[in-house]
C-alpha cells in the first residue's frame, strides 16, 4: 500500500495539553508540539545527542545511547520519562533548557507511552524555525557572542528573580549571558515579580508563557535590547502591551499564541528587522496582518497553527 508522506509544522510552545474526548492522548495534538518544541533540536537530522533521535517514529523507538528511550506500554521503564521527571538542577535533566517540561506535559507523554506510544505513520517533526532548507539553516545560526559581565544592578536583580523562585541561568558554562523562564510560577507570575527584569541586560532567552503577565508588566522588557526569544503564549497581552517590544532589535523568535493580539498589534513589530519566526494561533491576526508584516519584513515567517504538507508518494515499484 502507498503511503503519504507527512510534514508537519506545530505550533511551537503549546504549554497546555488538550486530552481528546475519549481520555486518550492524541499524539499530533498532544505529544508532537512538545517534541518539536523541547526535544528535536538536539535530538534530530541537525544533531543526535546520545546518538538519539526524536523526529521520526522508528529512530525514537531505535533509542540512543542511555537506554531504551520510549518502552512501548511501559512508561515507567522509558529513559525519556526519567529525564523529563528529574528535579530542575539535576544535571541530567531534559530539556537542559528553557525550563523543564510542565506536570500536564510530562503527564501527557507518561501517558502517550503507557497507551501504546502511538505515532502515526508518515510524520516526521522538525525542530523549532527549521524549514529543511540549507538556507533557512545557515539564517538561524546564531552570531558568535561577545563576552558579557553583568551590571551591580543586574547581580542585584538575578538575586531577586532567584528568591522569588524563577529559573535564570547562564545559558553556558564561564558565560554571563542568561535565559529566564517564569513557567514554573505560571500565574503566580505578575507585572510585580517580572519588574526585576528591567535590570537584567544580559538576557537573550525569556519565557512568560502561561504568567499573569498584562500589558503594562511588557513595560520591564523595552530595554532588554539583547533579547533573542520571547514567549507570551496563553497570557493576557494585547497590541498594548506589544509597544513595549519595540526596540528589541534582536528579536528573533516571537511567540503570541493564544492571545489577545491582532494585526494592530503586528504594526508595532515592523521595526524588527531581525525577527524570523512569530506565532499567532488563536489570536486576532488576520491574513491581511500577517501580509502587510511580511511586506515590512521579508524574512520573517508568521505561524498560523498546524500546516500539513502532503508530499507525493513515489511510483510503487511491483
Amino acid at each position: 500500500m502507498q503511503k503519504l508522506a507527512l510534514s508537519l509544522s506545530f505550533l511551537i510552545g503549546c504549554a497546555f495539553v488538550s486530552i481528546a474526548a475519549d481520555g486518550k492522548i492524541d499524539f499530533q495534538k498532544d505529544v508532537a508540539p512538545i517534541l518539536q518544541k523541547s526535544c528535536v533540536e538536539c535530538h534530530g537530522p541537525d544533531k543526535d545527542k546520545g546518538g538519539l533521535r526524536l523526529d521520526t517514529k522508528a529512530l525514537a523507538l531505535k533509542g540512543g545511547k542511555g537506554g531504551d528511550t520510549i518502552v512501548i506500554g511501559k512508561a515507567d521503564d522509558s529513559e525519556i520519562l526519567k529525564r523529563i521527571s528529574l528535579p530542575k538542577d539535576d544535571d541530567d535533566i531534559m530539556p537542559p533548557k528553557g525550563g523543564p517540561l510542565s506536570k500536564e506535559q510530562i503527564e501527557a507523554i507518561k501517558k502517550w507511552i503507557s497507551e501504546g506510544a502511538i505515532w502515526p505513520d508518515g510524520i516526521v517533526l522538525k525542530a523549532e524555525g527549521k524549514t529543511g532548507s540549507t538556507d533557512s539553516h545557515a539564517a538561524k545560526t546564531p552570531e558568535k557572542l561577545p563576552d558579557y559581565k553583568p551590571t551591580p544592578a543586574e547581580t542585584k536583580a538575578i538575586a531577586q528573580l532567584e528568591a522569588a523562585g524563577v529559573s535564570i541561568r547562564p545559558i553556558a558554562q564561564n558565560i554571563q549571558w542568561r535565559e529566564a523562564t517564569f513557567r514554573g510560577l505560571g500565574t503566580n507570575a505578575t507585572d510585580s515579580t517580572i519588574a526585576p527584569l528591567k535590570d537584567v541586560l544580559g538576557l537573550l532567552d525569556l519565557n512568560l508563557a502561561g504568567t499573569k503577565v498584562t500589558d503594562a508588566g511588557l513595560a520591564a522588557l523595552k530595554n532588554l535590547t539583547n533579547l533573542t526569544t520571547l514567549h507570551l503564549e496563553h497570557t493576557a497581552v494585547t497590541d498594548a502591551g506589544l509597544v513595549h517590544l519595540k526596540e528589541l532589535k534582536n528579536l528573533r523568535y516571537l511567540n503570541l499564541f493564544n492571545t489577545k493580539v491582532s494585526d494592530a498589534g503586528l504594526k508595532h513589530l515592523e521595526g524588527l528587522a531581525k525577527l524570523q519566526n512569530v506565532y499567532v494561533w488563536q489570536t486576532k491576526v488576520t491574513d491581511k496582518g500577517i501580509n502587510a508584516l511580511q511586506t515590512k519584513l521579508s524574512d520573517v515567517k508568521v505561524h498560523k497553527g498546524v500546516e500539513v504538507t502532503a508530499v507525493a508518494p513515489k511510483e510503487e515499484k511491483k
